[in-house]
């Protein structure tokens, strides 16, 4: 549990969906004329979702934060509560490698980039992940 009503408070305006680097990402795709599905719900992993699904080529892609999803260049660990908070980020860590894990044995490509990455390079890896998919 968050150490504070103020941290707590702080965590739940955090941005679940349109990010920065998800909305450039998906402006770039766009720019390239490809089609996707935003927030996408997984086929049959329920509770997870992809920040950009391109279902037919069967490609789901994610745009993970550094403090969220322990970046090896970035991550953080926090002083306050800082068990606790070790315990949440290894969490989401295992969820990650958990859904790539499920997604790959469906038959999916799973592309995951950092929120620091360039996204015009980004979208050329999605891009090409769909041309030879579909």
């Amino acid at each position: 549990m968050p150490s504070s009503a103020s941290v707590s408070a702080r965590m739940a305006r955090q941005a679940r969906r349109d990010t920065d680097p998800e909305l450039a990402l998906r402006r770039a795709l766009h720019r390239r004329g490809l089609r996707y599905l935003v927030d996408a719900p997984l086929p049959s992993i329920p509770r997870r979702r992809a920040d950009v699904l391109l279902p037919r080529a069967r490609v789901a892609v994610f745009v993970d934060g550094c403090f969220w999803h322990a970046c090896p260049l970035h991550a953080t660990q926090p002083a306050s509560n800082s068990e606790w908070w070790r315990a949440k980020l290894e969490r989401n860590v295992a969820r990650d490698r958990d859904t790539d894990a499920r997604l790959g044995a469906a038959g999916w490509l799973v592309l995951r980039f950092w929120e620091h990455d360039d996204m015009t390079a980004a979208a050329d890896v999605v891009m090409e992940a769909w041309r030879t998919r579909r």
